[in-house]
């Protein structure tokens, strides 16, 4: 089954909910940044999180970026989702190993880190984008991301996220669920969240048994009435082209142009998403830098 995205809300009106699969597109990322377990859970968690995000957000070219920087040895991991839902995302250190934790499991919060900050920049194609950002709880990703929606945007916010690693070191299984109560939710509706989370069980077992999304958050929420509001595809995308990284050269402006040019000769630029590599040779360079020019004696 191919990665999916599932929103759904409570027909009594007080939970809306999301849930996503994305084992296909977690493994894409792990071919691409060639990561090790943990760096593959945690990236994996971070997309599917950015995923779900990502796809509520209103108007074409809109976008949402999760950046967690914790003090563990996974440095950065950044995840981009469009507003369809689709993601990319990369990690500083890939190819961090470290041991497992006591009960077997994959040690995200040490490699990611306890001290640090989760950063969202929501991008709704206005003057400035949207940021805010909070403090680590853990670093296992799905509290820290709860976290953020109780501090910064007063949303009462239960997460689940889940990477299943296979002993070849593909992705298993991927993805979660974010469930948040809507105003006018009362301590009962709280409860009724809680205990069918509780007792649903861990996100990657829930996909182990059925990769459907919709099937994970009738489960998770099985008190509750759902009426499904869409369900689509998603998957690993990137935007990168050849314009976007002439566009990234020119930005450079034409001192600092002329300088890589004297320096270098030639330029290589590589996509942090995908590993797309574009070459520029010393006459394209000097080509952009003589079109820069015009423009500047034009003004």
């Amino acid at each position: 089954m191919s990665d999916q995205l599932v929103r759904a809300i409570s027909k009594d009106g007080y939970v809306k909910a999301v849930a996503v699969s994305t084992r296909e597109l977690t493994e894409h990322a792990r071919q691409i940044h060639r990561t090790l377990p943990v760096g593959t859970a945690a990236l994996g968690r971070t997309l599917a999180a950015a995923s779900m995000m990502g796809n509520a957000l209103k108007g074409e070219g809109a976008s949402v970026t999760l950046q967690i920087k914790g003090d563990g040895p996974l440095g950065r991991i950044l995840a981009v989702s469009d507003n369809e839902g689709n993601v990319r995302g990369t990690v500083d250190n890939p190819a961090v190993d470290i041991p497992l934790r006591a009960d077997g499991k994959l040690d995200v919060g040490s490699a990611v880190g306890m001290d640090g900050t989760l950063t969202v920049i929501r991008d709704l194609n206005m003057k400035e984008p949207y940021v805010g950002s909070v403090g680590l709880l853990g670093g296992e990703i799905a509290e820290d991301l709860a976290a953020y929606f109780v501090e910064s945007e007063q949303i009462p916010t239960a997460c689940g996220l889940g990477v299943l690693v296979d002993r070849d070191q593909s992705v298993l299984t991927a993805g979660g669920y974010l469930i948040q109560l809507l105003p006018g939710a009362s301590e009962d509706v709280i409860t009724m969240v809680e205990g069918g989370i509780y007792a649903a069980g861990p996100v990657t077992e829930l996909l182990k048994e059925d990769s459907d999304p919709e099937s994970l958050l009738r489960r998770v929420m099985s008190d509750f009435d759902l009426e499904i509001l869409e369900k689509r595809p998603i998957e690993y995308r990137c935007y990168c082209s050849r314009e976007r990284m002439e566009r990234a050269l020119i930005s450079l402006g034409p001192e600092q142009l002329k300088s890589l040019i004297d320096e270098q000769g030639s330029a290589e630029l590589c996509c942090q998403f995908c590993d797309n590599v574009q070459n520029f040779s010393r006459e394209q360079l000097e080509e952009l830098l003589q079109a820069m020019e015009k423009k500047v004696k034009k003004k």
